[in-house]
C-alpha cells in the first residue's frame, strides 16, 4: 500500500489492472488486439470489488450507509471529465462532420446526458439499417452508463440486505451473480446486441468482483504457492481470452467468464503476485496510466473514431500511434485540471447537486440543438443538384409492407406482387441485395404477365455461406429461414428463380479462397432446387462503394466519392449469370446518373438505380432465355 497525494490509500496491483485494461481496450479500437474489448470486464469486476468494499467497510463501521455522501462521491468522480469530454467531442463533430450526421450526433448526446446510451445505441443498432455505418463518436459511453447504472442501485441494495444479516447479504449478491448470468448465457445466442449493452446481462461481472469482498480473512492463511497460482491461472484466462475472442464471438455469454473469472483470481491473489507481475503492473509507468485510466477510456474513442469519420477511411498505423499520442496527453491534462480539483474540492452536496442538474439540462439542450439543425438536403455542385435525404433513403414496398424478414424471423410471409391471377410465377430469394432490386423485378413481373414472390431477409442471403454470428446475425436463424425459404420455392415450383446476395461478406473459414465458397454455395443451392425450378437466375452483386455515398456527397466533392469498385461476380455454370456491374459503370464507376444518386449507403443502391436499370435486367433475362 502506498499514500497518494491527496491521502486516499490505493492498491498497486488494482492501478496496475486499470491500467491493464484501458491499455487493452484502446490496443483493440486501435485494431492491434482481437479480443481487447475484455478489458471492459476487467474493469466491471473491479468497479464490483472496489464500490462493494467501500460500503461494506463504511456500513460495518457506522452501522448505516450514507447514501448522500456517496452519491454525491460518484458524482465528483465522474461527471466532470465526462461532461468535459462529451462537450468537446460534440463541438468537434459539429464542426467537422457534415450537418446530414447531426441528428445521430444529437440524439447520442441526449442519450448521454440521460445515462442511457446503452440502450439507445442497442435499440440503434438492432436496427439492420444501421448495420455497416460507423460507430458513434460516444458509443464508449455504453460501459460508463452500465457503470454508473449500476452504481445508483447497489448501494441501495447492499444497504437493504445488510440489515437481514452478512449470510442474507452474501446469498443476495450470489444470486445476482447467478441470474445475471444466466440471462446473459440464454440471451447472447438470441438478442447479442441488448445482452452487450444491458445491465441485467452484465450485472453477474460487478458481482463477480463484490464477492471477492467476502471471501473470510481465515483462507487468506492458505499457502503462497496457492495464491500464485491462482494469479498465473488468472494472468492466463486474460491472455486467453484477448487472443480467443474476436468481434465475431458470441459475446458476453458465458465466454465472459473467461476474463472475469481471470479477474477475480488476480485480485483475489494481490499481495502475492510472481515477481514478474509485480514489475509489469506496478512499475511507474502502468501506475500512471491506472491513475488517468478513466480520463484514457474517455478520451480514447473519440480521438480514434473522429478521424475515421472526417476522412471516411480507416485510419494507417502511423494515424493511430499519433492518435494514442494525443490520447494520453488529453487524459493527462484532463487528470490533472478537471478530474483531480473537482474531486477533493470542498464543493458540498447541495452545490454538487446543483451542478450536476445544470451541467445535464445544458447538454441535454445542446443535444436537442444540435439535432435540429441537422439537414436532409444534398447539393452536388458539379450537377447543380438538390437533392432530400428521404429520396434517397427510401425503402422498397417490401419493407413497409413487412414481407422483407428482419431479424428474430425465420419464416417468409406469403407477400405476392405482380400480376396477381398469374399461373406464372417469379421468385425474388436473397439478403437486402437481392431485395434492392424489387423495383425493378415487380415492374418486369407486370410486364411479362408473372406473379411475383418475394423471399428475401436482412443480412441473410440465398446462398448458405460460413458467417459467424456477430450483431444482431444469428447464424442458426438465418439457416432456419434459408431452409424454410427452399422448402417453399420447392413446393411453388416457379418458372424463374432470381438468387442473388451481397458479396462482401466476412466469412469465418481461411482455409479457401472467398470465392470457392461462394461457388460452393451457389453449388448447393442448384442440388437443392434442381428440378424444382425452369430457370434458376443468379445476379451477381453490384459495385461496393468505398464510402457511404449520400453522406460523402453532403460534404465532399463528386470525384472523391466515385471510388466504386466492382464485386466479384463468379457463378457456376449450372446458374445463368447476370453482371449488373456495366448497368452502372462505364469506364469508371459512378456516385450519381442524370439527376439521381446510385446509392444509399455504402453497399445498396436506391430505388432510383433499381428502377433506371429495369430495361437492362428485363434484356438480361430476356438473353438468358428467361421469356422465351
Amino acid at each position: 500500500m502506498r499514500k497518494s497525494d491527496k491521502s486516499t490509500s490505493k492498491i498497486l496491483e488494482i492501478q496496475g489492472l486499470r491500467a491493464l485494461a484501458v491499455a487493452l481496450v484502446i490496443f483493440y479500437h486501435a485494431d492491434f488486439l482481437p479480443g481487447g474489448f475484455i478489458g471492459v470486464d476487467i474493469f466491471y469486476v473491479i468497479s464490483g470489488y472496489l464500490i462493494t468494499n467501500l460500503i461494506i467497510k463504511e456500513i460495518s463501521t457506522t452501522g448505516s450507509l450514507n447514501l448522500g455522501n456517496f452519491y454525491h462521491r460518484r458524482i465528483k468522480r465522474l461527471l466532470p471529465a465526462s461532461a468535459l469530454v462529451l462537450l468537446i467531442t460534440a463541438a468537434v463533430c459539429y464542426l467537422l462532420l457534415p450537418p446530414l450526421d447531426r441528428y445521430q450526433l444529437g440524439r447520442d448526446i441526449i442519450a448521454v446526458t440521460l445515462l442511457l446510451p446503452n440502450y439507445a445505441f442497442a435499440v440503434w443498432e438492432n436496427d439492420y439499417q444501421n448495420l455497416g455505418e460507423a460507430a458513434s463518436p460516444f458509443i464508449h459511453y455504453w460501459s460508463l452508463a452500465v457503470e454508473e447504472q449500476f452504481y445508483l442501485i447497489w448501494p441501495l441494495f447492499i444497504l437493504l440486505f445488510s440489515k437481514l444479516g452478512v449470510k442474507a447479504l452474501k446469498i443476495a449478491i450470489l444470486s445476482v451473480f447467478f441470474i445475471s448470468l444466466t440471462f446473459s448465457i440464454l440471451q447472447t445466442p438470441n438478442s447479442p446486441i441488448f445482452t452487450f449493452y444491458s445491465l441485467h446481462t452484465r450485472a453477474w461481472e460487478l458481482a463477480a468482483g463484490a464477492l471477492i469482498v467476502f471471501i473470510p480473512k481465515k483462507h487468506k492463511v492458505l499457502s503462497k504457492v496457492f495464491y500464485k497460482t491462482c494469479s498465473l491461472l488468472g494472468a492466463v484466462l486474460i491472455i486467453w481470452a484477448v487472443y480467443l475472442l474476436t468481434r465475431q464471438s458470441p459475446f458476453p455469454g458465458s465466454l465472459a467468464a473467461i476474463p472475469v473469472f481471470g479477474s477475480f483470481l488476480l485480485i483475489f491473489s494481490i499481495g502475492n503476485w510472481p515477481t514478474v507481475f509485480k514489475n509489469l503492473l506496478n512499475n511507474p509507468l502502468m501506475q500512471r496510466l491506472g491513475t488517468i485510466s478513466y480520463p484514457l477510456y474517455l478520451w480514447h474513442w473519440p480521438v480514434l473514431a473522429i478521424p475515421s469519420l472526417v476522412f471516411e477511411r480507416k485510419i494507417d498505423l502511423n494515424e493511430k500511434l499519433l492518435a494514442i499520442t494525443a490520447i494520453l496527453f488529453l487524459a493527462e491534462l484532463t487528470h490533472r485540471y478537471i478530474e483531480q480539483p473537482i474531486r477533493y474540492s470542498k464543493l458540498d452536496l447541495s452545490k454538487t447537486v446543483l451542478v450536476f442538474a445544470a451541467t445535464t439540462s445544458c447538454l441535454f439542450i445542446a443535444g436537442v440543438i444540435v439535432l435540429n439543425t441537422h439537414t436532409t438536403n444534398i447539393f452536388i455542385k458539379e450537377k447543380a443538384l438538390n437533392i432530400d435525404l428521404s429520396a434517397i433513403t427510401s425503402l422498397p414496398a417490401i419493407y413497409d409492407d413487412d414481407c422483407h424478414a428482419s431479424w428474430g424471423v425465420k419464416t417468409s410471409k406469403d407477400c405476392l406482387y405482380g400480376e396477381l391471377t398469374s399461373n406464372k410465377t417469379i421468385v425474388l430469394f436473397g439478403d437486402s441485395h437481392a431485395a434492392q432490386w424489387f423495383d425493378a423485378v415487380e415492374r418486369i413481373a407486370i410486364n411479362k404477365g408473372f406473379r411475383l414472390i418475394s423471399l428475401t431477409k436482412s443480412g441473410c442471403s440465398a446462398l448458405k455461406l460460413p458467417i459467424s454470428n456477430r450483431g444482431a446475425y444469428n447464424g442458426e436463424e438465418c439457416r432456419q429461414w434459408q431452409n424454410n425459404s427452399i422448402e417453399r420455392i420447392k413446393k411453388l415450383q416457379p418458372e424463374v428463380l432470381l438468387a442473388s446476395a451481397f458479396s462482401h461478406y466476412n466469412l469465418n473459414s481461411k482455409d479457401m479462397s472467398k470465392e470457392f465458397y461462394y461457388l460452393k454455395a451457389q453449388t448447393e443451392l442448384h442440388k437443392q432446387l434442381d428440378g424444382y425450378v425452369t430457370d434458376m437466375v443468379y445476379l451477381t452483386d453490384t459495385p461496393k462503394p468505398e464510402k457511404n455515398i449520400p453522406r460523402c456527397l453532403a460534404h465532399k466533392s463528386l470525384d472523391s466519392c466515385n471510388q466504386i469498385n466492382r464485386s466479384p461476380n463468379a457463378v457456376i455454370k449450372e446458374l445463368i449469370k447476370i453482371d449488373p456491374y456495366h448497368w452502372f459503370c462505364n469506364k469508371s464507376c459512378e456516385a450519381t446518373n442524370k439527376d439521381f444518386i446510385l446509392y444509399r449507403d455504402a453497399s445498396h443502391i436506391t430505388r432510383s438505380a433499381a428502377k433506371a436499370a429495369t430495361a437492362e435486367l428485363e434484356q438480361a433475362l430476356t438473353k438468358g432465355g428467361i421469356f422465351n
